[in-house]
């Protein structure tokens, strides 16, 4: 197994010694001849393993060693020590600080082989498990979220329980189940994925979270599980999107087809505090947001029924907005099931939305 090793280590003989031996067996080499160096290779470029000296000028060995451990993009490395400083108390503190192993100079080269496939298979294992924990997030969360919770989590990317400031959808097709009770069940699904696609990729596109389909509705959340400033616009444009381009391709599709066509839908947003993360058990966990805000889009996507707007959002929403917004419509303040005051409510004119 074969990896790419930075050595640390001020003397320059020691530095050639490790790096002729390392290269020998195939790994590529990166040398530091101190701390600051080291940092900032590792945090410049890939490396799979470190071969750390202690007394060094400048910053040493367990500076460098209490920074990598610190840093959640950079502990998942390991570190090997190796080092003249051998006395008891120096490897307790290592090992506690987050070292593989405390090698003394001179160095077994059969044990530090042995220490070093140990430390290269541990980081061949972290990568798989980030690359599986990427495809599990890439399908509710866009690209650039992805990588920004595996950057965050570290060596053990989650998406931990926070309680932050989102917005949140309720999306819902009409019609939906009177025409899956005349239509067969192949084709009923094959439908309803091309409509959960299509609005799905309106979602991801504008940076918004998918939390869940309901039946033939959707949940997603702009802001969660990584906080962002605009996320009241992110959402109102992925409204937009569903409105003004998403459902009329859909509906073209479902005629092309031999489909009745004419589906329509109801986009509810609203703006607040949620508690968002994992739920579950050990065998199965999801992704969800809950709280008062999720109730009110919820609500106030129904109320699409009683007015002539397929997408409401609340005053919050409205409030949040930092982009011009002139197809918006106040509605006046609306009761709100489960909410003790009246609710401001604005419509959007999906025909006047031409950005």
């Amino acid at each position: 197994m074969t990896g790419e090793i930075l050595v640390v280590d001020d003397d320059p003989l020691n530095r050639s010694i490790l790096r002729r031996a390392l290269e020998r067996t195939g790994h590529t080499v990166t040398t530091a001849e101190d701390g600051t160096e080291a940092l900032a290779i590792v945090r410049e470029r890939d490396v799979d393993l470190v071969l750390l000296d202690i007394v060094m000028p400048h910053l040493d060995g367990y500076h460098v060693l209490d920074e990598m451990k610190g840093d959640p993009t950079l502990r998942h490395i390991p570190v090997i020590m190796i080092s003249a400083v051998g006395d008891h108390e120096s490897v307790i503190r290592c090992i506690e600080a987050g070292a593989e192993d405390h090698l003394p100079k001179p160095f077994d080269p059969v044990l530090l082989r042995a220490r070093i496939n140990a430390g290269l298979a541990r980081t061949r294992l972290h990568a798989l498990e980030r690359d599986r924990l990427r495809d599990v997030f890439a399908r509710f969360l866009p690209g650039s979220v992805v990588e920004e919770v595996l950057r965050q989590g570290g060596a053990e990317p989650r998406l931990g329980g926070t309680r932050l400031d989102a917005t949140v959808m309720f999306c819902d097709v009409r019609g939906f189940t009177s025409f899956a009770e005349r239509t067969p069940p192949e084709r009923v699904i094959e439908v309803l994925n091309g409509y959960l696609s299509a609005m799905t990729d309106a979602v991801m596109d504008a940076g918004g979270t998918l939390v869940g389909f309901l039946g033939d509705g959707i949940l997603a959340v702009f802001g969660a599980p990584i906080s962002v400033p605009d996320h009241a616009d992110r959402a109102l444009a992925a409204a937009r999107s569903m409105l003004t381009e998403r459902l009329p391709a859909f509906n073209a599709w479902a005629a092309a087809d031999g489909l009745e066509a004419g589906f329509r839908m109801g986009v509810g947003l609203s703006s607040g505090s949620i508690m968002s993360g994992n739920v579950g058990s050990e065998r199965r966990l999801e992704y969800t947001a809950i709280g008062d805000t999720v109730n009110t889009a919820s609500r106030i996507e129904q109320l699409t029924k009683d007015y002539p707007f397929s997408g409401l959002l609340s005053g919050d929403t409205r409030q949040l907005l930092t982009l011009p917004a002139d197809d918006l419509a106040y509605l006046g303040d609306v009761a709100i099931r489960g909410r003790a005051a009246p609710t401001a409510l604005w419509g959007l004119h999906p025909e006047r939305a031409d950005r």
